[in-house]
């Protein structure tokens, strides 16, 4: 990939030079590509809403995705969103003004969910369950007003695993955030187009691209979470055993139902009758 001034999107203007960030950058647009390409994200003409927290996976997304389609590799428009949500303190200012001097066509809404959060939550108590919720239904009412069919998030690889363990140790079942989805009324995809890529790449490229990061002040700051238990787990397993993370998440894409517990998945209560049927069919077999 070259970086000539006529061959580069402006989120890329300025990136280092030496081989190890064009590695990255190759092996970045590569994994986006392949998750869009395996889960079906993209239709030619569909218009997506870009979800921008101001964090490093956020940001990383929204250059990736904009290198796909300035290179002709994603057939859709893409609007960057930012939901302010009223936290004290948001640096208010900086999404707009990075977005514009991009070149991304994007809006900013605001909407106080702090507040709600605040008052509804009892302190001590995890805030990001009503948080995303009420995250959630902002989002989807701004895509319906844009005209977009799929709302984009920055979920990485680590988040789906993390998720993963966190319904497994605490939730009781086998679930993880899904790389792509249809909404509960019908009407909105939701897809994760980092799904193959690792947080620990997300980081290295949107410090290397030296992008305005913005802390949640929020979730962030809580201290005790279920997910940074998780996350300590598994940071944990990878540093004895490296690329542990990959090969959990090649498990995920590789599930054997009748190996699993789940009668509503599988029909153990039929192995009987297929067996039985095996041994008719070997026996007539025999018999000719």
């Amino acid at each position: 990939m070259l970086d000539d001034a006529d061959d580069i999107h402006p989120l890329f203007q300025g990136a280092p030079k030496g081989l190890e960030f064009r590695k990255l950058r190759k092996r970045l647009v590569q994994q986006v590509r392949e998750a869009v390409e395996t889960y079906g994200m993209a239709r030619a003409g569909d218009r997506w809403l870009v979800c921008l927290s101001g964090g490093k996976d956020s940001y990383t997304m929204l250059a990736i995705l904009h290198e796909l389609k300035w290179r002709g590799l994603l057939p859709v428009d893409l609007l960057a969103c930012n939901l302010d949500q009223g936290q004290p303190g948001f640096p208010a200012t900086v999404l707009p003004g990075f977005l514009t001097r991009m070149g991304v066509l994007h809006r900013i809404e605001f909407k106080d969910t702090y507040s709600v959060v605040m008052d509804k939550i009892p302190q001590g108590r995890t805030y990001c369950s009503l948080c995303s919720r009420l995250r959630r239904g902002n989002l989807y009412r701004i895509a319906r007003e844009e005209g977009c069919s799929t709302v984009v998030l920055g979920h990485h690889r680590d988040d789906i695993l993390e998720t993963f363990f966190m319904n497994l140790f605490h939730g009781g079942r086998l679930a993880s955030m899904p790389p792509r989805l249809l909404n509960e009324e019908g009407d909105l995809f939701v897809a994760r187009p980092l799904a193959f890529v690792s947080e620990a790449d997300c980081e290295t490229f949107a410090r290397e691209m030296a992008y305005p990061i913005i802390p949640c002040d929020l979730c962030g700051s809580q201290e005790g979470l279920q997910r940074m238990q998780v996350k300590r787990l598994l940071d944990g397993w990878e540093a004895q055993t490296p690329g542990r993370r990959q090969v959990m998440f090649r498990a995920l894409m590789n599930v054997h139902p009748s190996h699993l517990a789940d009668p509503a998945l599988f029909n153990f209560a039929g192995l009987a009758a297929a067996l039985a049927n095996s041994d008719n069919s070997l026996q007539l077999s025999a018999e000719r």
